[in-house]
Order: C-alpha cells, then sequence, then structure tokens
C-alpha cells in the first residue's frame, strides 16, 4: 500500500525537524540518549540526558503558521501519550521512575528561510 502524499511529506518534514533538533541539542550540550523510541503505542522522537536527568523531548516543526505554532500542535492527548511511552522506556531499561524526568518540546519554525528554535522545558 502506498503512503497518502500528504503522509510522505508529514513524514519527511518530521525527518528534517528531528534532525535539526538533534543539532540543536548537541551544540547545548545534551547527550542523546536514544531517537524515535517506538513501540506499539507511539513514539517519542528524542531522549536526551543532561544533569542527571532526562528530557523526553516532542519535536514539532513548521514551515509555516498555517496551522498555528508548532507546540500548539501538542495536545492533552498527545501528551499523556508520550508520559505513558516514558514509563515504558524507563521500565524497559530498569530505570527508577523518580529520576529527575522532564517533558519537553522544541517547536522549531523555518519561515522565508529563516530558522527559530523555542525549547519549552516541562511543558507539560
Amino acid at each position: 500500500m502506498k503512503n497518502h502524499p500528504m503522509q510522505r511529506g508529514t513524514r519527511w518534514l518530521g525527518q528534517i525537524g528531528e534532525k535539526l533538533a538533534g543539532e540543536y541539542f548537541k551544540k547545548k550540550k545534551y547527550q542523546i540518549v536514544e531517537r524515535n523510541f517506538r513501540c506499539r503505542y507511539g513514539e517519542i522522537d528524542l531522549i536526551l540526558r543532561k544533569n542527571q536527568a532526562y528530557h523526553f523531548v516532542e519535536v514539532k516543526f513548521r514551515r509555516n503558521l498555517q496551522y498555528g505554532l508548532p507546540q500548539e500542535s501538542v495536545i492533552k492527548r498527545k501528551q499523556f501519550r508520550i508520559r505513558r511511552l516514558a514509563l515504558m522506556w524507563l521500565k524497559k531499561r530498569c530505570l527508577p521512575v523518580d529520576l529527575g524526568i522532564h517533558f519537553d518540546v522544541l517547536a522549531i519554525s523555518r519561515i522565508d528561510g529563516n530558522t527559530t528554535f523555542e525549547l519549552i522545558e516541562n511543558a507539560f
């Protein structure tokens, strides 16, 4: 079954955003622990570590603001899913859930050739 053209475009944009995010976090001295953790319940874009804390990051990339700011698409349902996935990831690695854990959103906009990054720490 072929992908719908919109799905290919969305996936491609997501990959660009995640590549930009990886570069952004490396410059900020975060350790990338895992990219695209997937299981049957969904995906976490980036799992990072800095100062003994884990950051579960949702990356949102936009080429225009037709559908609003990137971070506005991280709705309650998505937040719940990311929290559940993070607990699964910790459990799978036998890590305690009382570690320093953060749920962050990295909003990336590339409009008219200008790329901007907005890191929303502890977004939810």
